[in-house]
């Protein structure tokens, strides 16, 4: 057994091996946390194991057992928004115009969120630091960081 935000599901009958990024995707019709690299190294598949962001495309289901997992489409909950509410990370994406193709942004936000929980007012170089591991081939990190930077400064815009 393992949550999947909030809900607990199993994974029974399947490979303890398969990776997490295609259950979530495959058998729970979670779709938002995407396939990028498969290596673990574009950070498109970012998920949170337990809080803590993590690669999907690289974590057997072996690891999650017990464990909450929470995907982009449960991003708006963890701080108890109404279902169909945005994050406010969402709305600052909305606002600043971040996502140019919107490929990498589910790995992006969860990224971000996890880093506003440990640091609620990041520098520049925290994060640059923190979101250091996902890749964006349109190259929207300005609007990332001004994203963030907004979200941390207390308003989404």
């Amino acid at each position: 057994m393992f949550k999947v935000n909030g809900t607990e599901h199993s994974f029974e009958g399947l490979d303890p091996a398969t990776p997490l990024l295609w259950v979530l995707r495959d058998s729970l019709g979670l779709v938002g946390t995407k396939y990028g690299c498969g290596i673990a190294q574009c950070g498109a598949c970012t998920v949170h194991l337990n809080g803590q962001p993590i690669r999907a495309c690289s974590t057997p289901m072996s690891a999650v057992e017990g464990q909450s997992i929470t995907t982009i489409e449960g991003l708006a909950a963890l701080d108890g928004r109404a279902e169909g509410a945005l994050h406010p990370l969402q709305q600052a994406w909305i606002d600043h115009d971040v996502p140019q193709c919107g490929y990498c942004q589910a790995g992006q936000l969860m990224t971000a969120a996890a880093l506003l929980k440990t640091t609620p007012h990041p520098t520049d170089a925290d994060i640059d630091k923190a979101m250091s591991g996902n890749m964006c081939r349109c190259g929207t990190y300005t609007r990332i960081r001004k994203a963030i930077h907004a979200v941390a400064d207390g308003g989404a815009s």
